[in-house]
Parts: structure tokens; sequence; C-alpha cells
């Protein structure tokens, strides 16, 4: 016990433990957001199925750190990016499965919401050049040629190798818009006094004008979302007033999101010079480590404006020309500094973790140094992450044990509408609203 997560030998290269392989074998727990008895248990939210598989990004097309939303019928295209790390080729398909508001399977068969085919092979993909870890990347297009869905709502993108279609390789959820209600909203600091230091609150108001209403408590169904993160939505509101086609979401308390601190970075753009909050660059015959600068608590510090880009990242090279191909992957080590805590576990946490708990982000205690640490396996470009803790029995994860939580922190908010009509078999995606603290 003590010795740290990664030693050196004497070309510089990196290693991790065989004392610590075990460590993590012995520590998983159900408290592990992510952990299934089995590895390709279908799961409909964002996931990674398979260890090869890195870097995976779903976006507008052109539009980078967007959300997989697009309108229905309109000109604009979502962007699946994603590498193979065991650098040959494979025969990669999709499909698409259309969700009610609440992620589960609607009731339709894929000819009643897809035109053209219910799968496609994914046809897109090149060689990396350059790099120490050789690796495949593969892009798709959505809606295709042969797949594109004719229904709003939910959409939950399945790829999957050609020979293996019940076993998924990643999943990733995207939404199909058709705006036919009107939402007004604000982003203000939390009403009530407890939380208007930590805490922002959404209120809002969806004008229905041309929807039919039998019953708005149940045809209506709205999900908030904080940065684009799924982990913590809101769901489940009722409206608080009905007015004449007006359904108001004034809450005080429930539609309030911990504000949070603004998000730590670092730069993996070069690897020739240490960049902000870079420690150290080691480079060896096998690949690069490199030592993000410890981290310290921020939980008492005063707010500081800082720009970040909300938990996610930016793959870029400065290295080389080609930021998708010539981008090298590196072993990250990360530090902080903190008291060791018996209720829980500490977590690097953001988009390069795909917003997950699991062992592969899990910080372990390193005695001798008084940190906990963790290793994770990275492309080169611009990170944010944040240091959160997960308390044992919990679901959800704090990060203002670390990080704190400031209602003057900037934070990008989603509003989504969901309709479903009386006889109806599926849920509409009719709304849809960004609005941002900035």
């Amino acid at each position: 016990m003590g010795r740290s997560i990664f030693t050196h030998d004497r070309t510089g290269s990196v290693i991790l433990s065989s004392f610590l392989l075990i460590f993590f074998c012995a520590t998983l727990s159900a408290q592990d957001s992510t952990d299934f008895f089995t590895s390709d248990y279908m799961r409909y939210e964002d996931h990674i199925y398979s260890d090869n598989i890195k870097t995976v990004t779903l976006e507008q097309e052109g539009i980078r750190l967007s959300e997989p939303i697009i309108e229905l019928g309109g000109s604009d295209r979502l962007l699946l990016s994603f590498d193979d790390l065991d650098g040959d080729f494979k025969n990669y398909n999709y499909t698409l499965i259309h969700c009610d508001y609440n992620w589960q399977p609607s009731n339709l068969n894929d000819n009643e919401y897809l035109a053209g085919f219910a799968q496609d092979r994914i046809e897109n993909y090149k060689s990396s050049f350059n790099t120490l870890q050789p690796y495949t990347h593969y892009e798709l297009i959505i809606p295709g040629r042969d797949v594109r869905p004719m229904l709003s709502g939910n959409y939950l993108l399945k790829v999957y190798t050609e020979d293996a279609p019940e076993k998924p390789v990643i999943t990733r959820r995207l939404m199909i818009v058709q705006n036919r209600a009107t939402i007004e909203a604000t982003v203000q600091r939390a009403t009530i006094v407890n939380d208007m230091n930590s805490k922002q609150e959404i209120d809002f108001s969806i004008f229905h004008k041309g929807l039919s209403l039998a019953n708005p408590f149940e045809d209506i169904k709205v999900v908030l979302m904080q940065n684009g993160r799924w982990d913590n939505a809101i769901t489940g509101l009722k409206p608080l007033f009905l007015k004449e086609e007006e359904l108001d979401y004034s809450y005080d308390e429930e539609n309030t999101f911990n504000a949070g601190n603004e998000y730590r970075t670092f730069d993996l753009r070069t690897l020739r010079i240490y960049t902000q909050f870079v420690k150290d660059i080691i480079k060896a015959e096998t690949g690069y480590t490199v030592v993000v600068a410890p981290g310290i608590s921020r939980s008492f510090d005063r707010y500081v404006t800082e720009n970040d880009i909300n938990g996610k990242f930016l793959i870029r090279n400065q290295d080389g020309r080609d930021d998708k191909l010539e981008s090298e992957y590196v072993t990250v080590k990360f530090a902080l500094k903190h008291e060791i805590l018996t209720n829980g576990n500490f977590y690097v946490f953001g988009a390069l973790t795909d917003w997950k708990l699991n062992a592969s982000n899990k910080m372990v205690y390193n005695e001798d140094e008084g940190t906990y640490e963790a290793l994770l396996f990275l492309k080169q470009g611009y990170y944010d992450y944040q240091y959160v803790f997960l308390a044992d029995g919990k679901r959800i994860a704090d990060e203002s044990i670390v990080e704190g939580s400031h209602f003057e922190t900037e934070n990008k908010y989603t509003i989504l509408v969901y309709y479903r009509p009386v006889g109806g078999r599926y849920d509409q995606l009719v709304g849809f609203r960004k609005l941002s603290t900035r």
C-alpha cells in the first residue's frame, strides 16, 4: 500500500504496478455507475463497450462542441467519429433505434421511423500515420443516404461489427426535433436563500398553440440538461401553472442545478514543450506519458472567472497537419492532493471519461505522496476535467467537495419538450431551447 500508481524504468517508460492492477480488480463495486455483469450489456445511453474504441464524439457537422440535435427535414447533419486502436479495418455497421423521452425503446417498427434501410455500413475510415500508437479513424454522417429518420424524438445510435450485431460497440444518444412549441426561458441565481450562492435556476414557459393537450400534466414531458450532460439531467417536472396556451414551470427548487465551478484544463496539443498545467512529458519507445500538474481543492476559494469549454474536449495537434490522423495517444497522469476519505471514491470526470464513473477513471490513494492518482489514455487535444467524489451508495457524484460551487459559474443549458397526444404511440420532440448564464 502506498506505492505510486506508476513507476519509471531506466528508459523513462511508464508501467502500471501489478499491485494496483489487483487493487483495481478488487475494488470494483456496485457504486460504479457503468458496471454491469457483461461488457456488451445493451444500454440506452452514451457508452463505449470495447477497450479498443477511443475518442468518440457526436456533434453537429461543422460545429465543434455542439449537442447532437438537428431539425427533422432540415439541412443540418450529425457527425460521429471514433478511433479503433487495433489499427486494422473492421466492418462496422450502425442502426438507429427510436426511443421515448425516458430513453426506452418506442413501440414502433423500424420501417415506421426510418426511410431507406434499417442499418448500413460505416464506409468512411482512414489509418493514422506518424504516431507511435496506430489506430483507424472512422466517421459517419447522420442522416445518411440509406438510413434517414422520419419522425421527431429521441434516437439511439448503435454501432456494431457486421459479424456480431447483437454486441454493441458504441451507443450514442441523438435528438431529432420538429419545432411545434415555443419556449421562453431565463437562467438566474437560485431563489431559495440556502442555495443562492451555489445553484442556478432555470425558469421557463412552454407556449403550445397548435398542440392538442387533453392532460397537460401527462401529454407534455420536459428535460433540463446542463452542458449537454445526461448524468444530472432534470426530468419529471410538471407545469406549476396552467394559462391559456401556456405552461409555466417557474419553480424555486425543482428546476435548480449545482452551478459548479469553471473546469480545470490541460493542453496536449503539442508534446514538444510544456504547455499550461503540464508538469512533465516523458517519451519512451512505447509511447508518451504526460503528467498533469497536481490539483488541490478549490472548495473554499472565491470564484474566479476563467475560460473553459464546459467539460468537453477538442482534438488538436500542433505537431502535425492532420488533427484526426496524426494526433498521438498518450498516457496522462492525474494527481489530486487531498486527505484520504473512506466513505467513497474520487474520480477524474468530464467528456474525457464519457461523463462516467467507473474503474478506469477512479483515483487510487498514494500514501507516500498524499495524493489520489489516476491514468487515462487520451488523444492529443485540449481538455476540460474536474475531480468529483462519489459517496458510497450514491449514483450522482459531488463536484463541490473539491471544486466548489458558485452561482457565477458559466454554464450552458438545454430545454427539451416532448409531446405525446392521446392515443399516440411515441414521444415527439416538439421544442428545443438553448440558453447560457452569459
